[in-house]
């Protein structure tokens, strides 16, 4: 599958030789446990959904999901092979059953209508406005009629300091792919693109800036 020459992905933490470092960093300073554990919360997960991890990264939410309900199956996806490779280790580790595949965000190789659930964390942030929309068509397009997608990543900021602390993003992950989040631009991001029940449901403060947690329905 080929990238579009006018597209590029941003890996984990901007660079690629930042990649092995990206766990330890998330986990100090990003309240990794606190909104990935909210957004599984959020996505109520039942006994026998497919569900997909956008974006995977190293697999973190992907093997939480699957510890939080066993009998779900759980499929991460990541454009950058390296990070999947750290991934399928730390799941093997973990001794649960995920499927890591390797794709871009807006050439997801699903069918459509496979997913009851699309979760993805602190991904939307490194795309540029054209692949923000090209990947929420693609989620609207695997997910089911009524089913859902939930997504963390960097939202409007809580208050002046909050703003000023999420400069240090981006400064790392580019101004121009950050400022629709800045904006508050991702709710109607989803409902240009066909989603319904769209919301911000909740929101966390961090080192860098404020966290928000949306999720958005696909019309039955």
């Amino acid at each position: 599958m080929q990238e579009p020459t006018e597209s590029k992905y941003v890996p984990a933490m901007g660079f690629h030789c930042l990649t092995p470092c990206y766990d330890a960093i998330v986990r100090t300073t990003g309240r990794e446990r606190t909104v990935k554990q909210a957004l599984i919360c959020q996505a109520q997960l039942e006994p026998g959904q497919q569900v997909l991890d956008l974006a995977s990264g190293t697999g973190t939410l992907a093997i939480w999901i699957k510890q939080s309900q066993p009998r779900a199956r759980v499929t991460g996806i990541d454009a950058d092979p390296g990070i999947i490779s750290i991934a399928s280790r730390k799941a093997h580790k973990a001794k649960v059953s995920v499927t890591f595949d390797q794709a871009l965000s807006y050439h997801l190789p699903y069918p459509a209508a496979q997913f009851d659930r699309v979760l993805s964390s602190m991904f939307f942030h490194h795309l540029a406005w054209q692949d923000k929309v090209r990947t929420t068509q693609e989620v609207f397009r695997v997910l089911k009629p009524g089913a859902e997608l939930h997504l963390a990543d960097w939202g409007r900021a809580a208050n002046i300091c909050m703003r000023g602390l999420f400069l240090t993003v981006q400064l790392l992950d580019g101004f121009k792919n950050t400022q629709a989040n800045v904006q508050g631009k991702l709710i109607t991001l989803f409902e240009q693109n066909g989603f319904v029940d769209v919301s911000q449901r909740q929101s966390f403060n961090t080192i860098y800036g404020t966290i928000a947690v949306y999720s958005a329905t696909k019309p039955s």
